[in-house]
């Protein structure tokens, strides 16, 4: 066995420098082309590898693009933490959370509505997409935490209110009749929408 662990970690090694070149060329592709017009094997040649082996990290385009995108939204989650602690009322907090995620969304407009459908709708036992659904809980999580310590609002009202949020904005950016909306526009009519609910907290 100890002959073979220099092995292992070789093999280990050549499968993260793989999908480190899998993730920085889809990543690279889809920015400048959007997903519809990005072929498997252009983003399999970009990687350096044969198509059989990208199968093996992504089974499709929309697993792909959350592989790209999980961690640009969890940097996102992260500037929202940042920024809660400044928001003076129930609904700054809320929308300090959401802006980071929208604008995430929003940095290529294609990109961002295909990511939130492969979410909705895409295999809950495909790692990526369970990973993507991961962040949704956690951003959730930390919308209810805030509202909860710092705002005072009962949890389980504070969890209903993180749910909708949620909605509202995955919604809102999914919609056909936003996509060439402006970006601050489609911010304060989520926030509308998100006031309607906390009209009775300050």
């Amino acid at each position: 066995m100890p002959a073979n662990e220099p092995h292992m970690g070789r093999r280990e090694r050549n499968k993260q420098q793989k999908l480190e070149r899998i993730t920085a060329a889809a990543s690279t592709l889809f920015a400048e082309r959007g997903i519809d017009d990005v072929t498997t094997q252009q983003i399999a040649d970009a990687a350096d590898i044969g198509t059989g082996t990208l199968f093996l990290y992504a089974k499709t385009k929309g697993e792909l693009l959350l592989l790209v995108q999980n961690a640009n939204y969890a940097a996102a989650l992260e500037r929202g933490h940042a920024a809660a602690p400044a928001a003076s009322t129930a609904v700054d907090a809320v929308m300090a959370y959401l802006r980071p995620i929208i604008e995430c969304n929003r940095t290529q407009v294609e990109n961002g509505r295909t990511y939130l459908r492969e979410m909705v709708f895409g295999d809950p036992a495909e790692p990526y997409h369970a990973a993507a659904l991961e962040i949704v809980a956690r951003t959730e999580t930390s919308i209810a935490d805030t509202l909860t310590t710092r705002h005072r609002i009962d949890h389980e009202r504070a969890s209903a209110i993180a749910r909708i949020g949620s909605a509202i904005m995955y919604v809102t950016l999914s919609a056909s009749t936003n996509t060439a909306a402006d970006t601050e526009v489609l911010f304060e009519h989520i926030r509308r929408q998100i006031a309607t609910v906390l009209t009775d907290v300050h």
